[in-house]
C-alpha cells in the first residue's frame, strides 16, 4: 500500500510532544513491514539544511529522508513557518493558526499530483492535518486522481481540537454550509478536529480504552456525542515505544546494563540514582520515580494531598519534570517539609530520565485521564514496576501481573495502591517475578504497525 502520513511534527525534525515521536517512528515500522510510506509536515525554522540533509525539490517544497527510503517532504512557507515555535510563542496560540494548518493540508494535497504520489490512505494527526480529510472530501471530490484515497484520523489527545472564532470560517475556502451544527461549527466556533471526525474515512486513537472513554460525556470533550455516532469506525491501536532508544540492556546513560536475566545488576542504578539524588543509599527503601509534565492532569494534586502517607512509609520519591508555576511551588515547599524523602528536579534533563527509570524501584503515572501514555511502558521495559489510575492507556497496559492499579480516583485509593506496592517490594521472591513479567512485555511499534496495517486495509476496502 502507498501510505501518506500528514502531521504538524515529526521525529527527528520537530517536536513538542508524543505526536512527533508517533509520526516518526510509525512509518519505519511500516516500512519493514513492506509498506511505501512517504511523511508531508511542515518547513519549520529548526528543520536545517545540513543538520538534516535537506534538499529542494521545487521552489516551495524540500524533502529528507528516514529509514531505508521514507521521503519526508516540508511545505515551504516562511511568513507560516519560520517561527522560533510550531504552535505558540510567549504570547500564547499563534494568531493565525487556523491559516497556517489550511494552507498545509491544501499544499499537501496538491503536492500529491506533483509528485504523482496516488495515496491509498492518507493518515492525518490531529487537529493540524484534520482539514485535509475535509477539502479531500469537498474540494478535491471530483478529482479522478484523488478518488481512490482513503483518510485514517488519529486523536492522539481529543483536548486539543483546534478551536478558532466563526468569523475565520470563510478563511478556509469552503461552502458556507460547513459551518453549521453537522459540520464544522462547535458553539459560534470553527471547530478542525470535528471536521476531520465527520469527512475522514475511519478515526482511532493510541489505546482501545481511550476510543471508549472519548464517547463519553466527562472525556468527550463536546464531541463525545459525535463520536459515539462514528464508533463503528472508530478503534484504539496502543502506541509503541522505541526499543533502539528506551533498553537497559544498551542504555549509555545509565550507571550499568541489565536484562531480564540479570536484574540484580538493576539495583546498581538504584544506588546510583539515590547518591545522585543526595537520597540516603539504602536498598530496601522503596523509590519511587516521576518524570513528567508538570499539571494537574498529570495527578500532581492527588499526589501532593498523599505526601504525608508516603513519608510515614519511609520511601524515596524521585521528580523530574517542569510545568505550571503552582506546582513548581507547591513541590518545592513539599521538598523544604521532606528533604531527606524527595529529591525535586524541576528541568529538562534526558539523561536523568533515563537513571530514573533504571534506578526506581515504583514508577508512579497518577493522570486523571491518558490517552496512552509512554512513562508506563518505559518503565515495564526497565522493571520499574507502575503504579497507575485506571484509565486509557494506562489500563490497557498495566494490569496486576506487572503492576499496580487504583479504580477511584481518590487519596484514600492511592495510598492504597502506594501500601499494597510497598508490602509487594518486600516480598524479594515475588517482586523479581514482578519485575521480569514488567521487562518480558512487548509494546514494539512492529506489533503497532500490524495493527494499524488492518486498519488501512479495511479502510481500503470500504
Amino acid at each position: 500500500m502507498k501510505i501518506a502520513m500528514l502531521a504538524s511534527e515529526a521525529v527527528p525534525f520537530a517536536k513538542t510532544g508524543g505526536l512527533a515521536d508517533v509520526v516518526g517512528a510509525l512509518p519505519l515500522a511500516l516500512e519493514d513491514h513492506g509498506q511505501e510510506v512517504i511523511i508531508i509536515m511542515p518547513r519549520y525554522k529548526c528543520v536545517k539544511e545540513r543538520k538534516f540533509s535537506v534538499s529542494r525539490v521545487s521552489k516551495d517544497i524540500s524533502s529528507a529522508k528516514i529509514g531505508k527510503g521514507i521521503k519526508v517532504y516540508f511545505i515551504e512557507n516562511d511568513p507560516y513557518f519560520n517561527r522560533e515555535g510550531l504552535y505558540v510563542d510567549k504570547g500564547g496560540d499563534y494568531k493565525d493558526n487556523l491559516e497556517r494548518f489550511a494552507f498545509f493540508c491544501r499544499r499537501s494535497l496538491d503536492l500529491f499530483k506533483e509528485i504523482n504520489f496516488r495515496a491509498d490512505i492518507l493518515h492525518l494527526h490531529d487537529w493540524q492535518a484534520s482539514l485535509a480529510a475535509v477539502y479531500l472530501k469537498n474540494l478535491y471530490s471530483k478529482d479522478h486522481f484523488y478518488s481512490g484515497m482513503k483518510s485514517i484520523l488519529t486523536i492522539h489527545n481529543l483536548g486539543y481540537q483546534g478551536l478558532f472564532p466563526g468569523s475565520e470560517f470563510a478563511k478556509l475556502g469552503l461552502e458556507n454550509s460547513l459551518f453549521s451544527v453537522s459540520g464544522l461549527e462547535f458553539y459560534n466556533r470553527v471547530n478542525l478536529l470535528k471536521g476531520g471526525i465527520i469527512f475522514s474515512d475511519f478515526i482511532n486513537t493510541v489505546s482501545p480504552t481511550y476510543a471508549k472513554e472519548i464517547q463519553t460525556e466527562e472525556l468527550g470533550f463536546g464531541l463525545g456525542g459525535l463520536l459515539k455516532q462514528r464508533k463503528d469506525v472508530l478503534s484504539g491501536i496502543i502506541n509503541g515505544l522505541d526499543y533502539s532508544v528506551w533498553d537497559p540492556v544498551m542504555d549509555k546513560f545509565i550507571a550499568q546494563n541489565y536484562s531480564v536475566r540479570d536484574i540484580e545488576d538493576k539495583s546498581l542504578n538504584k544506588e546510583d540514582l539515590q547518591a545522585r539524588c543526595a537520597l540516603a543509599v539504602n536498598k530496601d527503601i522503596p523509590v519511587f520515580g516521576i518524570v513528567s509534565r508538570l499539571v494537574e492532569a498529570k495527578g500532581f494534586d492527588i499526589l501532593l494531598r498523599g505526601l504525608e502517607e508516603i513519608n510515614k512509609i519511609g520511601a524515596q520519591l524521585v521528580i523530574l519534570g517542569m510545568g505550571e508555576l503552582k506546582y513548581h511551588r507547591l513541590l518545592e515547599a513539599a521538598k523544604k517539609k521532606y528533604p531527606k524523602m524527595i529529591s525535586l528536579n524541576l528541568k529538562f534533563d534526558d539523561p536523568l530520565a533515563h537513571k530514573i527509570y533504571a534506578g526506581s524501584d515504583i514508577f508512579f503515572m497518577l493522570s486523571k485521564y491518558e490517552p496512552c501514555g509512554l512513562g508506563q511502558l518505559i518503565s515495564l521495559r526497565y522493571g520499574s514496576i507502575p503504579l497507575v489510575f485506571k484509565t486509557g492507556g494506562l489500563a490497557d497496559t498495566v494490569d496486576k501481573d506487572n503492576g499496580f492499579l487504583f479504580t477511584g480516583y481518590t487519596k484514600a485509593e492511592f495510598i492504597r495502591a502506594v501500601e499494597k506496592a510497598t508490602v509487594a517490594f518486600k516480598d524479594k521472591m515475588k517482586w523479581a517475578s514482578l519485575i521480569k513479567n514488567a521487562m518480558k512485555c512487548n509494546f514494539s511499534w512492529e506489533a503497532s504497525a500490524g495493527k494499524y496495517i488492518q486498519l488501512y486495509e479495511q479502510a481500503k476496502e470500504k
